[in-house]
């Protein structure tokens, strides 16, 4: 497989990132050791967590036994130095911590707790879950409010607090970059230029939502990313499922999220399906499996692209797997780019 460099860190990924939200509900530890096994053996070296994982339904219960998991088959196998990890610590309105936000006290302890998980030592790359001052994404995009947020003054002494200490902790040895997740343009652009004056690490990526049905990153981010030389960790590139196909007709098969999460994290509207379906119906007319066709699409993007895999069979993630070295055909591109301007912003 295909490695590239994670933003300018001169740290060499694989194009596909193994993601691994469902280890601890959906999936067993067993289960989570095979897709590893797999995915590996496929040429995949980079894994996402995070503490709050697993997710569907994200409790406080079960926080942190997704990074156990992953923790369990490092200890089995002997292999942290294949493998680049990615974990990433919440943000405020929260179950694990609640009432905090991420600052440097709090970034600390949950560092700490990360590493006991894992088993490790260090930590490849260390992401904010989501940022101290809102979220516009998860559908709260629809909704932008900045009264809601602190002043700017404020936000930045923050930014600058946790660039400080992000930097200590490299400096010890225990993280070796930083990554922001669910943020904006405005808000990458504020880390990078306050790493640049000199407060900590410059952010390498920022894991985003992204799929067919899901550009808003096609937007200013693309710009960003480009021009900065930032790496988008696209998670939910089957966009939760419905591009595989699975949920056609209304289906909701056993196991699934969507048995799970009916409203898929409000994605889940009449006219979201009937999109999805016609990006299906183009694969299948291509000859290709949709979810192939769906992963081996973000990896034509012209910015700097990393798709966050998942799945909960083996099975499930061979047909992700096989989205890499993928060459799609002109025309099967043009007509994914007729659906989309006809059908944008499904959720």
């Amino acid at each position: 497989m295909r490695k590239v460099e994670l933003g300018r860190t001169g740290l060499m990924v694989s194009e596909l990132c193994l993601g691994t939200m469902t280890w601890g509900s959906q999936n067993t530890e067993a289960e989570g050791h095979a897709q590893i096994d797999v995915a590996l053996d496929r040429g995949v070296n980079f894994l996402d967590t995070a503490e709050m994982y697993p997710v569907n339904p994200v409790t406080a219960e079960t926080a942190g036994r997704t990074e156990e998991i992953l923790g369990s088959w490092l200890a089995k196998s002997g292999r942290r130095d294949d493998l680049v990890i990615a974990t990433k610590i919440v943000g405020p309105g929260q179950i694990i911590r609640p009432g905090e936000q991420i600052e440097p006290a709090t970034i600390r302890r949950a560092l700490e707790a990360s590493l006991k998980r894992l088993g490790t030592d260090y930590i490849d790359l260390y992401q904010f879950h989501w940022p101290n001052r809102g979220g516009y994404h998860f559908r709260q995009n629809w909704a932008f409010n900045p009264q809601k947020q602190p002043d700017r003054a404020a936000i930045e002494a923050n930014m600058i607090d946790c660039l400080g200490t992000l930097g200590e902790l490299v400096a010890e040895g225990k993280i070796r970059h930083f990554g922001l997740s669910n943020d904006s343009a405005w808000g990458m652009a504020a880390w990078l230029r306050l790493a640049e004056a000199g407060h900590g690490p410059r952010p390498a990526s920022i894991q985003n939502e992204y799929s067919l049905m899901c550009r808003l990153y096609d937007t200013d981010l693309a710009e960003l990313g480009h021009q900065e030389a930032v790496t988008l960790l696209a998670y939910s590139p089957l966009a939760v499922g419905m591009l595989s196909g699975k949920y056609s007709g209304g289906a909701v098969p056993e196991g699934s999220r969507r048995s799970l999460n009916r409203e898929l994290g409000g994605r889940s509207n009449p006219r979201a399906f009937e999109i999805a379906d016609l990006y299906v119906a183009a694969a299948r007319a291509a000859g290709l499996d949709p979810v192939s066709m769906a992963i081996a699409w973000t990896l034509t993007r012209p910015f700097p692209i990393v798709p966050i895999i998942g799945a909960t069979s083996v099975a499930q993630l061979e047909k992700s797997l096989d989205g890499a070295g993928m060459t799609l055909d002109p025309a099967l591109l043009k007509s994914l780019e007729k659906i989309h301007h006809a059908h944008p912003m499904p959720f």
